[in-house]
């Protein structure tokens, strides 16, 4: 089987999150099968370490979609968007014919089937508004029995814990105490719905959240279903993303005026 290459985005700016980039290579890197690449690339144009804010992922979300049909172009056999938001999930659908896949509907899809009633924990009050849509779109309002908040209203203040003492001490204690709420409200499997914040406690061994309860990596998961995506985008000839309404691309007749008006946005598709 030829080798799986995966285009990793994150939302983040690498220099401003050191240490969280440098675990975040180790955990893909550990969790990858032979012969998975792994590219991960964060943000390096404009902004990336304020996206909870609407209007900051959305400055960022342009260069996401850049990045997805430049994934494309050089041969990427799936991108994986790593930022609880899904920033450019479904226009990066219609966008590429290669599999696209967000780090949270992936997490809400793998815990329904790791358990039949889901808890999430944010960062903030901002995240959680982002994450309740996201649920939404899904269609899984009625699986997410509770979604509790850490305190971490800025960020990068999230790099410094991977360091340990007291940063990482109250990230985990804040995370812990809101897992152990979930459960108490009946959830059978806990999101920490930050990524770096779940690259943080699986770092720290973190992944019991009480009574059975189980602490879902999903970045990690993000990994295994893009794997899987390309697998099956392979032995059903490319046609792992539906092209009926929500995902359909413009026909080949409109590629050259849109293009004129756009850009080429659609490289896969050929004009008459």
């Amino acid at each position: 089987m030829r080798p799986i290459r995966l285009w990793y985005q994150s939302m983040t700016r690498p220099e401003a999150w050191p240490a969280y980039t440098a675990a975040l290579h180790r955990t893909l890197a550990a969790a990858a099968d032979p012969g998975t690449e792994v590219a991960i690339h964060g943000i390096t144009r404009r902004g990336g370490i304020g996206d909870q804010y609407r209007s900051l992922e959305f400055i960022e979300t342009i260069e996401v979609l850049e990045n997805v049909a430049r994934a494309e172009a050089e041969g990427f056999d799936a991108v994986l968007l790593g930022n609880i938001a899904d920033p450019g999930l479904r226009p990066a659908r219609e966008m590429v014919a290669i599999p696209v896949l967000g780090l949270c509907e992936t997490a809400l899809l793998t815990a329904c089937q790791m358990g039949a009633s889901i808890g999430l924990v944010v960062a903030n009050d901002k995240h959680q508004g982002k994450v309740a849509e996201n649920i939404l779109l899904a269609g899984l309002s009625s699986r997410v029995v509770a979604v509790e908040r850490m305190r971490v209203d800025r960020l990068v203040d999230l790099d410094a814990a991977f360091a340990g003492g007291e940063a990482a001490s109250r990230i985990i204690g804040q995370f812990t105490a809101a897992a152990e709420a979930c459960v108490a409200r009946g959830a059978e499997v806990v999101i920490p719905a930050a990524g770096v914040a779940m690259i943080l406690l699986a770092e720290a061994g973190i992944q019991d959240a009480g009574q059975g309860a189980p602490v879902l990596n999903a970045a990690v998961a993000l990994l295994k279903a893009g794997e899987t995506a390309v697998k099956l985008d392979r032995l059903m000839g490319g046609r792992f993303t539906s092209r009926r309404r929500s995902y359909a691309q413009p026909p080949p007749e409109q590629i050259a005026e849109l293009r004129r008006a756009y850009g080429d946005i659609f490289p896969r598709i050929e004009a008459p």
